[in-house]
C-alpha cells in the first residue's frame, strides 16, 4: 500500500508526520534534511530507555495514532505489539538489508508496506566480505598481532597463509550485496558459484538448490543472505562438516544464519578450517572461545557503514518517505508474499 494524495496527515507547516522508532542507543542521523521534509516524532529518551514496555506502548498511543509511516532505525523491533500502537501505520522504512527486526507476516495481513536499504549498502559490504576473507587466507591480522606482541625476533617465522587465486567460492544469497562480493572475486581468479531460494536467470554461476551441496563443492563460502525463518540456521553443523576441515566460512548476513554453537566447536576441534564474522547471535557478546583463535577475524558489525554508505542511505530512507506521501512505489520495497 503506497501513501494517499494528501500527503499522509501534514501538520500546519505541511510536512508529513513520521514516527522515529529506534533504540536509545541509536541516533537520528541526517536529522536536518529530515526535519526539512517530515515532521519527526522523536519518543523521548526516557520513553526509549524502557522499550517495549507499557510507558512506551503508552506514549506510542498517545501520540502516534495518527502516524501512516515509521522510520525504523538499527535493530529496532516492529513486532504485533508496536503495530497495535499504530492504527493508522501503512508504511514501514527501515535503515537496514535485513528486517528480521520486522513481523512481516503481521505487516501482511495489516496492509502495511516495507522498504529497506535497498542497495545503500551493498558496496561497502562487498568491499568488506573480500577484505575478511584476504585477512582470514592470508592471517593478515593474526601476523599484525605477531609482530606488535614482539613475537617475530623471539619465535622466528610466522605460518603460512593461503592464496586468494584458484579458491572456489560459494555464496549464500546471490542478491545485490553477494553479485558485488562475486564480482570482486572474479578478477582474483576464484570460481563462483551459489545458493538462493531460486535459480536467478541470466547468470551463469553453477547453482545449488542447498547450501550443504554448495558447501561440498567450495573451499569457501560467504553469508550474505537475509535471517528469515526459511534461513535461520541455514549454516549448520552438516554444512560446515560438508564444507571440511580446510574451508573458510565469511558471514556478512546475520549472526543467526549460522548454527553458532557448532562452528564455535568444529573451529576448536580444528574441523573447519577458518572464518571471518562480522555478525553473532547475541551482539555484542562474543564467544569467548573465539578470542583465542588465530585462524579467527573478528569485527564488531561494521560491514555496512561508512560515511559513504550513511549518504546513500539517507537519499535511500527520503526516497522511500516521499515516494510514500506523494502516492508513488517505494524505492525499495521489501516483497511480503
Amino acid at each position: 500500500m503506497s501513501g494517499g494524495d494528501s500527503g499522509g496527515d501534514p501538520t500546519a507547516d505541511g510536512k508529513p508526520i513520521v514516527l522515529v522508532h529506534r533504540l536509545p542507543t541509536f541516533k537520528l542521523p541526517f536529522q536536518d534534511r529530515l526535519s526539512s521534509n517530515f515532521t519527526l516524532v522523536d519518543p523521548p529518551i526516557a520513553s526509549l530507555s524502557h522499550f517495549n514496555s507499557e510507558s512506551h506502548r503508552q506514549y506510542l498511543t498517545t501520540n502516534a495514532a495518527e502516524v501512516r509511516a515509521v522510520l525504523c532505525l538499527g535493530p529496532s523491533p516492529i513486532d504485533a505489539q508496536t503495530l497495535n500502537c499504530l492504527p493508522s501505520l501503512e508504511c514501514v522504512v527501515v535503515s537496514a538489508a535485513g528486517v528480521d527486526k520486522v513481523d512481516l507476516a503481521e505487516c501482511r495481513l495489516r496492509g502495511i508496506a516495507v522498504a529497506n536499504s535497498g542497495d545503500a549498502f551493498s558496496e561497502d559490504v562487498a568491499d568488506f566480505a573480500v577484505g575478511l576473507l584476504i585477512d582470514v587466507l592470508r592471517k593478515i591480522s593474526a601476523s599484525d598481532r605477531f609482530v606488535r606482541t614482539g613475537s617475530w625476533p623471539n619465535v622466528g617465522q610466522f605460518p603460512l597463509g593461503y592464496r586468494l587465486r584458484g579458491k572456489r567460492v560459494g555464496i549464500v544469497g546471490l542478491g545485490s550485496i553477494g553479485s558485488k562480493v562475486a564480482e570482486r572475486l572474479i578478477p582474483f581468479g576464484c570460481s563462483i558459484a551459489y545458493n538462493s531460494r531460486k535459480r536467478k536467470q541470466f547468470v551463469s554461476f553453477p547453482y545449488y538448490d542447498s547450501a550443504y551441496d554448495l558447501a561440498l563443492n567450495s573451499d569457501v563460502l560467504v553469508i550474505c543472505c537475509s535471517l528469515t525463518n526459511e534461513t535461520h540456521h541455514i549454516i549448520n553443523k552438516g554444512v560446515m562438516t560438508a564444507l571440511g576441515k580446510e574451508g573458510v566460512i565469511i558471514n556478512v548476513g546475520r549472526g543467526a544464519l549460522i548454527d553458532e554453537n557448532e562452528m564455535v566447536q568444529l573451529l576448536v576441534e580444528g574441523k573447519l578450517g577458518a572464518a571471518g564474522l562480522d555478525v553473532f547471535v547475541n551482539e555484542p557478546n562474543v564467544p569467548k572461545e573465539l578470542y583465542l583463535l588465530d585462524n579467527v577475524v573478528l569485527t564488531p558489525h561494521r560491514a555496512a557503514t561508512t560515511p559513504e554508505s550513511f549518504k546513500a542511505l539517507d537519499e535511500v530512507m527520503v526516497e522511500n518517505l516521499e515516494a510514500f506521501f506523494s502516492n508513488r512505489p517505494l524505492r525499495s520495497p521489501v516483497m511480503l508474499d
